[in-house]
């Protein structure tokens, strides 16, 4: 059987996971193309797939198949793929692991998908999100994640009182800074430990600085006053993983 109608109730409700408020209220949310649904399947994030019916997958999930119409009312993209995924939010895992990056107010859901692949490119064990960062499954950021999201602990909290948590715990917390600090190279003896990220164009928050133990910074040319989060993030978790 095949969906034909834009009225359908199913497809009506999932064309509301295109909005941030129904993704939390459902707990679900989409992805687009076959490389992000395999990931999901792999990582038993996925509930089912939309496709046209001529499109052929071996996966264990339920299939609905729909028109080119309603695929395109689902999609993000100008030119949609053929196949949608249907996923379940993360679960979270309370043991954190020893390598932890946060994030502070980060906005821009392209960095957000790239400081999710560095993440896992560079081992790192959880991502924490400040609550006024970017949504984890905004379309932007799963695209720029290329399902790497789906092999990461991620979490969304408030970070100061995270960060106290941590120090408890025997953590220590790097911050971020240009011209003062420990340069990156000479960071030695990491056991326990996460690194704060900012914002794009403010950095930290003074009142998350207040809560660093050292600042660590990457060597650079003077002529460049600093460097895109993502790109900044990438060098210093690649550093710290040697």
């Amino acid at each position: 059987m095949i969906i034909e109608s834009l009225d359908n109730k199913k497809i009506k409700n999932l064309r509301k996971l295109k909005q941030k408020k129904y993704r939390d209220k459902m707990k679900m949310y989409l992805i687009e193309g076959i490389h992000l649904v395999k990931e999901a399947y792999k990582s038993k994030d996925l509930l089912e797939v939309i496709l046209l019916s001529d499109e052929k997958i071996d996966m264990d999930v339920n299939k609905v198949y729909v028109t080119k119409e309603i695929l395109k009312s689902l999609s993000e993209l100008d030119t949609p793929y053929n196949i949608i995924g249907v996923c379940k939010y993360k679960d979270e895992d309370e043991n954190y692991g020893n390598k932890i990056l946060i994030l502070d107010n980060v906005q821009d859901p392209g960095n957000l998908g790239t400081i999710i692949r560095s993440c896992v490119a560079f081992n790192v064990n959880t991502l924490i999100l400040s609550e006024d960062t970017v949504d984890l499954y905004n379309s932007k950021v799963l695209r720029g994640s290329q399902g790497m999201n789906f092999h990461l602990n991620i979490i969304r909290r408030d970070i100061k009182s995270e960060i106290e948590k941590l120090k408890e715990n025997n953590y220590k917390i790097y911050g971020t800074n240009v011209k003062d600090g420990i340069r990156i190279k000479n960071v030695k003896d990491l056991k326990k430990y996460a690194i704060i990220m900012g914002n794009e164009g403010l950095g930290l928050k003074e009142e998350i600085k207040d809560l660093t133990d050292e600042n660590i910074y990457i060597d650079m040319n003077i002529s460049c006053e600093s460097l895109n989060v993502a790109v900044a993030t990438s060098i210093i978790l690649y550093e710290l993983n040697k």
